[in-house]
């Protein structure tokens, strides 16, 4: 099991460091000074201000487990820790922004340790019982001297954390058998502090909070594809601020990572990623080229804000022609295009275009003109559909549920599925979008005929 898990460490790493530093990756860059977003679970006493944050995240995924099989939890988060710039004052010492000491720059800034909590538990000992796994991580203080004639020092402090994790399985109901298994993460740190600022509470908190399951024999369940028999339990699932997706090998289904990023299942990291960017939705490119537009004395505010990012900095510039190339894009499949036979039509310019399609490019595909099937109706260009998006959808789709829209074409990936791309009627903007070949897509099950 803990094979498994390590086998998704790559991709568990880059949701623990999602947003941890920002481009321009300068401590004075407005960005960095609100971090911590992703999956924070604030001490109790600060949560239950009326503030917004909450103190815990549970998840409810669906297992089978093999017979004497067991689960091993690991549980990921990060503490911050404040490193504080500091010199002698007479009487002792006083923190200041920052100071250059032989040539070097130090930079006061918060920064993050990794912690990691593990348990392993009997699938028997789950059934109809809740098990606690409480965990303590200790506060410390640090103390560095910096070289030089002002004897000034870096003190890294960071908080004693406490919290619990709970877990528990009930039988599915059925012939089919399983369970579904309740997981849930509490911060119980006890600090308290009335009318205290956010950025305080963060460091008495858990930061990029996720957890990675894995059993010993079986299987999860996917709740984004479940199998017919247990699509009714997946929908009945219940995920508070983390969601459980494969992950690991696309063959097995024995690792499940419960992450605070929406991630579909087996997410993987880019093979053309040259190193972490810690912003795993971006694109490395994009990210790569504006980092190279930075001037030599931002790169050298980057390198003293945070360790990571100095290594990020040294990474990007020597960065070889050959790697910045292969981020320009990589085609993952083709499949195969068969060539229009004598009966085909031969007369392509005569279908209706779009902006964005070649007509000649396969024969056998005809956004304008080809059809597909949804509720025993062919939905095709210009057809008015409401739409419905789900399973699958991401937010902002569902933003959508019960819009009207035009379809402009059906379209075919490489996979072979359909996709109907269209504009919202009562958006502003849709001619617009239409005439520059922009449109949102959908599948045929999430739309229903007008």
């Amino acid at each position: 099991m803990t094979a498994a898990l390590d086998r998704a460490r790559a991709i568990a790493d880059a949701v623990l460091y999602e947003g941890y530093l920002l481009y321009p990756y300068r401590a004075a860059a407005a960005k960095n000074q609100v971090r911590w977003q992703w999956g924070v679970l604030m001490p109790p006493g600060y949560a239950a201000g009326g503030t917004g944050e909450h103190s815990w995240c549970g998840s409810e995924l669906l297992v089978e487990p093999g017979e004497h099989a067991s689960l091993h939890v690991r549980l990921r988060f990060l503490q911050v820790q404040a490193r504080t710039v500091e010199i002698p004052d007479g009487t002792g010492y006083r923190p200041v922004p920052s100071i250059t000491a032989d040539g070097v720059e130090h930079t006061s800034w918060e920064e993050a340790v990794e912690r990691e909590v593990d348990a392993v538990l009997r699938f028997a000992d789950l059934l109809g019982a809740d098990r606690r796994v409480p965990f303590h991580v200790d506060g410390g203080e640090d103390v560095e001297p910096i070289p030089g004639p002002r004897r000034a020092r870096l003190v890294r402090r960071r908080n004693p954390l406490s919290g619990e994790l709970s877990l528990r399985a009930e039988p599915l109901p059925g012939p089919f058998g399983g369970l579904k298994l309740r997981l849930r993460v509490t911060n119980t740190s006890t600090w308290h502090l009335p009318q205290t600022t956010r950025a305080a509470a963060l460091h008495h908190g858990l930061i990029a909070t996720h957890v990675l399951l894995s059993v010993s024999a079986g299987s999860f369940l996917s709740l984004l594809d479940p199998p017919e028999w247990a699509s009714v339990a997946a929908a009945e699932c219940v995920n508070d601020r983390i969601w459980p997706v494969l992950v690991g090998d696309p063959d097995r289904r024995d690792t499940v990572l419960c992450s605070p990023i929406i991630l579909y299942d087996h997410p993987v990291i880019a093979a053309e990623s040259p190193g972490d960017l810690f912003d795993g939705t971006e694109i490395d490119e994009i990210l790569t080229l504006r980092t190279m537009t930075l001037t030599d004395a931002e790169k050298h505010a980057a390198r003293a804000t945070d360790d990571r990012a100095a290594e990020l900095i040294d990474r990007v510039d020597n960065l070889p022609a050959e790697l910045l190339e292969r981020l320009h894009g990589s085609v993952r499949y083709l499949r195969s295009i068969t060539a229009p036979t004598p009966e085909e039509p031969a007369d392509l310019a005569a279908r209706p275009e779009l902006p964005w399609w070649d007509p000649g490019a396969d024969a056998s595909v005809s956004p304008q003109t080809d059809t597909v099937r949804v509720s025993g109706v062919e939905v095709g260009r210009g057809a008015r559909v409401r739409l419905q998006p789900h399973g699958r959808a991401d937010a902002h789709d569902m933003f959508l549920a019960g819009r009207t829209a035009l379809v402009h074409a059906v379209l075919l990936d490489v996979d072979g599925e359909r996709y109907l791309a269209v504009t919202v009627e009562d958006d502003p903007g849709a001619e617009l979008f239409a005439a520059h070949g922009r449109y949102r897509y959908f599948r045929p099950d999430e739309v229903e005929p007008l």
